[in-house]
């Protein structure tokens, strides 16, 4: 048989034929552009990342601490439960709270002629727990024993005596004690890996009724007493609310030749008054892009500029809001407003302690519902917020950072292939605090098209996963607001919200790299939606 022309072919042929060509060439366009990007016009948002330009080692400093409330809610089977998820999912290496001194944990008593009776034995118990997690204690040293306290002036419901010691001899001795007892328990190459920071937010009259030189006594006397023990310890402060006293504290240390390992300090994104405990407060975040960030910046160069321009800047406590009962803290917003403030700060902090891990917290009395603003990555059931995949998706990054061209995104190495993580913050613009905004359901709206772009990835065949978060993609607060926000959860409901915000992959499949060109998709993407993409081999 002899093959004729195309010009000779029947017109039906022909045609078949030139749709076929023009299919062919679609699908060398795509080949061209990515495995699966649906092409057209390019989107505004496009994440450009080049496989062969390293940044170096990730910065891990978002996982180094996290907060929780104090220390006796530690000695809670729930609560270690849930520590351990965290540190297993989200890579939290040291744990800091409040308390360890108050009187619930026994620590510290007198005899009847007034001599210094000590207890370990629950310290003991919670350090034990976390070390068998596999963190370390980031050691708080708070609140004043009632037997050594100057006043009765307390904090919270539990009743944490915030005054001054009535003798500062007795106090640097209990320190001392506390710290010889945990050498001798866990050996000094272990607690030289410790933290100790002395007090929490002294500046503010409701955590200490003492003025900023009695808390410079206090600090004195407790870094005496660590340094007696072991020189190679490491102590520090001042631990005040809203980066107050950090030029004063260095000052203080290098003039009177006092121990100073570390700067701490807390900061909170919200407008507002200071410390709410019940939610009375009108409290309104903060939309500002320098909130957190131009404070972490501003202690930074504080320090530089100081006699010790080499301090360590540990922030250990940081969130959207300082009130347990606000709504911000379950809502998804939650988590792309961590990864904007974190990816604001890396290289200024050497750790942001998110406040906190968990809502098993007490500072006003047990939590009131399932969701009620409270401070925790997880519930008190355990179940996962928004927030708590801001740090899992961090976490899962690769142990080597790409560059990347946009802002909003980090970028590695994983999985011998790559990973991406990209988010949107759009803050609301609020006209009613959080307590209202929050508390009812919030669609997103769309905030189009991003492209990822990866060139340089070797040839062959990979599984992509696309994990989320957003409005009603593994976000419990929206699910359980279309329960009726029920004062209590049922078992089987506690079930089904954990399984639908389990954080399983919304897609997986398997795409091919073709050598020489880029990996290109597009995403939908909408206000305050966080993407996690992985490619292994």
């Amino acid at each position: 048989m002899t093959l004729r022309s195309k010009k000779a072919w029947p017109a039906g042929i022909r045609l078949a034929a030139l749709l076929i060509a023009l299919a062919m060439l679609m699908a060398s366009s795509r080949a061209a552009d990515g495995p699966l990007g649906p092409q057209g016009e390019t989107p505004k948002r496009v994440i450009a990342v080049d496989y062969h330009q390293w940044n170096g080692k990730r910065n891990k400093f978002f996982r180094e601490v996290v907060g929780a409330g104090r220390a006796a809610e530690g000695l809670r089977a729930d609560w270690q439960r849930d520590l351990a998820v965290v540190h297993r999912t989200c890579g939290f290496k040291y744990i800091r709270f409040h308390g360890l001194l108050h009187d619930e944990m026994e620590v510290y008593s007198e005899d009847g002629q007034g001599k210094p009776v000590y207890n370990f034995t629950h310290i003991d118990a919670l350090y034990d727990a976390i070390l068998r997690i596999g963190m370390k204690p980031f050691v708080e040293l708070s609140f004043m024993p009632q037997a050594m306290a100057s006043g009765s002036k307390t904090v919270f419901w539990w009743k944490g005596n915030i005054t001054p010691p009535k003798d500062y001899a007795k106090w640097e001795q209990l320190i001392q004690e506390l710290v010889k007892h945990l050498t001798a328990r866990y050996g000094v190459d272990e607690v030289k890996q410790w933290r100790f920071e002395v007090w929490n937010e002294p500046n503010l009259d409701i955590f200490w009724s003492g003025d900023q030189a009695a808390y410079f006594k206090l600090y004195e006397a407790s870094a005496r007493a660590i340094k007696g023990v072991s020189r190679s310890y490491q102590v520090g402060g001042p631990s005040t609310a809203g980066h107050a006293w950090i030029a004063e504290m260095i000052r203080f240390a290098d003039q009177k030749h006092v121990p100073l390992d570390f700067i701490s300090t807390h900061d909170y994104g919200v407008k507002g008054i200071g410390f709410d405990a019940d939610g009375s407060q009108r409290l309104f975040l903060d939309p500002a892009p320098s909130a957190i960030v131009g404070a972490v910046r501003s202690v930074r160069a504080q320090i530089a500029v100081s006699p010790m321009p080499d301090l360590p800047l540990h922030y250990t406590e940081w969130s959207s809001s300082y009130s347990s009962r606000d709504a911000v803290h379950d809502s998804y917003i939650e988590a792309p407003y961590i990864l904007s403030k974190l990816k604001g700060v890396q290289g200024y902090a050497d750790s942001m302690s998110y406040w906190t891990f968990t809502d098993i917290f007490e500072e006003n009395g047990p939590p009131p519902s399932p969701f009620h603003g409270g401070f925790g990555l997880l519930n008190a059931q355990g179940l996962r917020k928004p927030a708590f995949y801001a740090y899992h998706f961090l976490n899962w990054l690769g142990e080597d950072e790409l560059r990347s061209s946009d802002p909003n995104s980090w970028a590695s190495l994983g999985g011998r292939g790559a990973r991406v993580l990209f988010w949107n913050f759009t803050p609301p613009k609020l006209d009613e605090s959080d307590q209202v905004f929050f508390k009812r359901d919030l669609p997103a709206r769309d905030a189009g098209q991003v492209r990822v772009t990866i060139t340089g990835m070797a040839a062959g065949e990979y599984k992509m996963s696309v994990y989320r978060v957003g409005y009603q993609i593994n976000d419990v607060y929206s699910d359980y607001l279309k329960l009726g926000s029920p004062a209590s959860l049922s078992g089987d409901q506690v079930r089904e919200l954990a399984e639908k915000n389990d954080g399983r992959p919304v897609e997986k499949i398997q795409v091919q790299i073709v050598a020489g060109q880029p990996f290109t998709r597009d995403f939908p993407l909408r206000e305050n939606d966080v993407y996690l993409i992985t490619l292994d081999r």
